[in-house]
Parts: C-alpha cells; sequence; structure tokens
C-alpha cells in the first residue's frame, strides 16, 4: 500500500474510534475498486437494447438496486427494458470482468483489521451472487459477518431498510453502527437508519 493509501488508511482507523460496535461497508466502489467495471457492462447490456447510456448516469444513481436502475434508464431514455436486465447486466460483469477486481486498499486492510472487534456486514445494492463472488475475488468473503442484497429488504438504499436488516441481524443498535460508503444514495440510507457514516471516496 502506499503513503496516500496508508494516510487514508490512517484517517478512517481515527475516525471509527470509539463506541460503535458494527462497520457496514457497501461492496462495488467502497471495498472493490471496480466502478469501471460494473459501467462497462452496464453500458454493454444497455447497447442491445439500443441505449447509448450516459455513463454519469451510473454514478447519478449509484447504490441503486439494477432493477431500480432500469427503470431509471427506461424513463429518461424512454426505452422499456425488459426484467431480465438485471441479470443480464449481472451475468456479463461475472462473466468479463469480476475475476479482474482489485480492492480498494485502504478500506479492506481497514475492515481486516477490525476483524473479531466490531461485527461486519456488507450492504449491498448489487445482487447477492455477485457481491459473493466480487468479497470471494478479494478474499474477504470469509470476514463478514451478515450480507444485505438487492431485492432482501422491502426497499433499497437510499431506504434505511438494508441498513436497519443488517444492524438487526447483528444485533447491534444502529446507533452504534457506522456506514462506509462511496455514494449519496447509501449515505441518505444511512442517515435514514440512525447510523454514522462516512464517505470513503472524499477522504
Amino acid at each position: 500500500m502506499d503513503n496516500k493509501h496508508l494516510e487514508k488508511l490512517e484517517f478512517l482507523t481515527r475516525r471509527t474510534e470509539g463506541e460503535y460496535q458494527a462497520f457496514l461497508y457497501d461492496c462495488d466502489g467502497t471495498l472493490a475498486d471496480n466502478m469501471l467495471a460494473h459501467k462497462m457492462a452496464y453500458e454493454e447490456v444497455a447497447a442491445n437494447y439500443g441505449v447509448g447510456l450516459d455513463l454519469n448516469m451510473v454514478d447519478e444513481f449509484a447504490g441503486m438496486p439494477t432493477a431500480l436502475f432500469a427503470q431509471e434508464i427506461t424513463k429518461r431514455y424512454g426505452v422499456p427494458l425488459p426484467d431480465t436486465f438485471a441479470s443480464e447486466k449481472s451475468q456479463i460483469f461475472i462473466d468479463k470482468y469480476i475475476e479482474q477486481t482489485q480492492p480498494i486498499s485502504y478500506v479492506a486492510e481497514h475492515l481486516k483489521n477490525h476483524v473479531g472487534k466490531v461485527k461486519i456486514a456488507v450492504v449491498s445494492g448489487g445482487s447477492r451472487k455477485t457481491v459473493t463472488k466480487t468479497l470471494t475475488v478479494l478474499g474477504l468473503i470469509d470476514l463478514i459477518d451478515v450480507m444485505v442484497c438487492a431485492g432482501e429488504t422491502p426497499k433499497g438504499k437510499p431506504a434505511p431498510d438494508p441498513f436497519l436488516a443488517a444492524a438487526e441481524a447483528l444485533g447491534v443498535d444502529p446507533k452504534k453502527c457506522i456506514v462506509f460508503e462511496d455514494a449519496e444514495l447509501g449515505v441518505q440510507g444511512a442517515i435514514a437508519a440512525g447510523m454514522d457514516w462516512v464517505r470513503v471516496d472524499q477522504i
């Protein structure tokens, strides 16, 4: 890890000292340096339906479950997309990109350094299949106590539901949780859940 990332790790370590009992990490763009790969997969599947997707839209709706993002694409481009859009996008991502996934080192190391000290969850807008594979490639899957993924709560981010579900599964008061995010929708969900938060991409 280079000095820049070491400084960011030190910041995260200081930022998370105190009374926290659980750390809730987003996956894509937080633990995994894979947002460009996700954009490429989105671009390819959208093109299959005649949509020239503006990749800035992926950033705009980062953290939203893919099925809901497909609805946003339909609204913006006026092109109806099938219910299979999310699974098609996931398959492209898995087939072409997932094995090359690299960690965001200072966040992954922060997680590793706190195993056994606090409870650890991953709360993601991605499918369980994709998130599990991503965390496996990163060597983190066995360190996670609880995962909450797309479609597993009544509402996804920016609603508080996935964060509250993770806290309940961990047996931790939401006020004792801190969320690690790289997207505004995730931060909104953390705040709505009554949790502290940090934007790892703004360190």
